[in-house]
């Protein structure tokens, strides 16, 4: 079982940046591939970007790459995603989401409460 907490969502002007955390309650952390989705309204949940559980393997939906990059540190327990040149087609909540080392591709069974992330024109 692991518990995700989210942070550091809010609004921002387009072309900006923001990063956002994710502390997971887990003392195995380093046994679990992490994730970012992200829902805006009216639309599915889709993935933006995953990385292995020991960081070396990282994908990206096609939308973001060049923008975002995630990254992990198995010692805090923590998983960020830096979001630059931010457009308004971004803005959506942003969920962090873990799946067990069997799961590489899915499924994500585990899930914060998501933070709001709004970029303005």
């Amino acid at each position: 079982q692991v518990q995700l907490q989210e942070s550091g969502g809010g609004l921002v002007q387009a072309g900006g940046s923001l990063t956002l955390s994710c502390a997971a309650s887990t003392r195995t952390f380093s046994t679990y591939h992490m994730a970012w989705f992200r829902q805006a309204p009216g639309k599915e949940r889709e993935i933006v970007a995953r990385i292995f559980w020991s960081g070396v393997i990282t994908n990206y939906t096609d939308s973001v790459k060049g923008r975002f990059t995630i990254s992990r540190d198995n010692a805090k327990n923590t998983v960020s995603l830096q979001m630059n040149s931010l457009k308004p087609e971004d803005t959506a909540v942003y969920y962090c989401a873990a799946a067990t080392l069997t799961n590489w591709r899915g499924p994500y069974n585990y899930w914060g409460q998501g933070t709001q992330v709004t970029v303005s024109v």
